[in-house]
């Protein structure tokens, strides 16, 4: 769709090219949101995607998410054999049910800032404990947990100006057995609920979300029985939709 009321567009390429913010800014990624519909405030994009973030890198502490990474190149990964969780990674992507035009524009950054129910990089972000490195317009950064950074229905942490730049997933998570539900109102839509169950030895964690207006997150010492997790959920999240789709779709085997 045509921005009409854009009349210019900054490319920085590299962080001091950075303009300072304003009304009418908009950062730009993939973009398969922001040119989807019609944006009447916008005066100005910011386009990301010159500044030459790599989109992975995976080192002994974990993994490196570029905010600009594709959602292609994230299902393309390959991860180290000792990654347990790894194919939770792909799972995330194809819950995206996003064609493969999508699927090379979208952002893992912008999936996450859009901060939508059904987003799945937010659920994985979440299940593998991943923290936000976010960019401060006066300079520096500051980090959050997924789980904290989106607030609820299109809504994030971000002040204003301020750029996600990476998702940072620790090795720890990476290591653990991990396993994936997903309900949906249609054989190909969107998630009605999606869960991740994670088992290691920080215990056992289930995340829940599109069935929630954020990301929830239960934590447990020890993997709990039906009867347990209920009880947390019903405690947490007062919701009978959201205990019986839990309870319908709660992970049994794990990969």
């Amino acid at each position: 769709m045509d921005l009409n009321t854009v009349d210019e567009i900054a490319t920085p390429r590299a962080r001091r090219e950075m303009p300072a913010p304003r009304t009418g800014d908009a950062y730009l990624a993939g973009g398969t949101w922001l040119f989807s519909e019609p944006q009447p405030g916008l005066t100005r994009l910011v386009d990301l995607t010159g500044l030459g973030w790599q989109a992975l890198l995976a080192e002994t502490d974990g993994l490196t998410i570029g905010a600009t990474c594709t959602i292609a190149a994230l299902a393309g990964f390959e991860a180290p054999a000792a990654w347990r969780a790894a194919p939770l990674i792909g799972q995330s992507c194809r819950a995206l049910l996003g064609s493969f035009k999508i699927w090379n524009m979208a952002t893992v950054g912008g999936n996450i800032c859009m901060a939508l129910p059904a987003g799945p990089m937010t659920a994985l972000g979440t299940a593998l404990r991943g923290e936000c490195v976010i960019w401060c317009p006066a300079g520096g950064e500051r980090r959050m947990a997924v789980k904290d950074f989106v607030l609820g229905p299109q809504r994030t942490a971000l002040a204003p100006g301020e750029v996600l730049r990476a998702i940072k997933i620790p090795a720890g998570a990476l290591r653990e057995r991990t396993s994936f539900r997903q309900i949906s109102l249609s054989p190909l839509g969107r998630s009605g609920a999606l869960l991740i169950g994670t088992l290691g030895e920080r215990g056992f964690g289930l995340t829940v979300t599109a069935a929630t207006r954020r990301p929830v997150r239960l934590d447990f010492d020890t993997l709990p029985d039906s009867d347990a997790l209920t009880a947390r959920l019903g405690a947490t999240y007062r919701s009978r939709y959201i205990m019986t789709t839990c309870m319908a779709a709660r992970p049994g085997g794990a990969t």
